[in-house]
């Protein structure tokens, strides 16, 4: 399923709208090369979550945790970790309770570490605007991704 957005609002409106499809429990991986707008899309979804206040790139802290959400959210940028066994000293396995939702951009520099997606959202420039597309992999990923389906973009 592919979404196009055309500029910064339209990145935080499209996150907003798959904020409503999203569920305690996912993994979601951000895939896109630097400035396609991970976290732009990653400020839509948490503040289509319920929160108001700022929504920050997690490249220097890795994780920032938005637990006033419903369902809680942590935002993680993987971009300068220098190796997936970083992630096992930062607990992790702490944040897969399936109480929470996980939103990972650069998800490739955890791997061996990394939960698996349920969802793949991967961004790349399409003319001026960007193309979002939402990959399942697995079926609470499927499920999502058929809700998107029927919505209007």
């Amino acid at each position: 399923m592919r979404i196009v957005a055309n500029g910064e609002d339209a990145m935080v409106t499209t996150g907003r709208q798959l904020a409503g499809l999203l569920h305690a429990g996912l993994v979601v991986h951000l895939v896109g090369d630097l400035g396609m707008g991970k976290t732009t899309l990653s400020r839509g979804i948490v503040t289509g979550l319920g929160h108001d206040g700022a929504v920050k790139s997690p490249t220097y802290t890795l994780v920032e945790p938005y637990e006033h959400t419903r369902p809680p959210v942590y935002h993680f940028d993987l971009y300068r970790l220098g190796d997936p066994e970083e992630l096992e000293f930062m607990g992790i396995r702490d944040y897969l309770d399936g109480q929470n939702l996980l939103l990972v951009e650069w998800p490739q520099r955890g791997d061996g570490v990394l939960p698996p997606a349920d969802l793949v959202i991967t961004i790349s420039r399409e003319g001026d605007g960007r193309s979002i597309v939402l990959q399942a992999q697995t079926d609470a990923g499927g499920a999502v991704r058929e809700k998107a389906m029927g919505m209007a973009w």
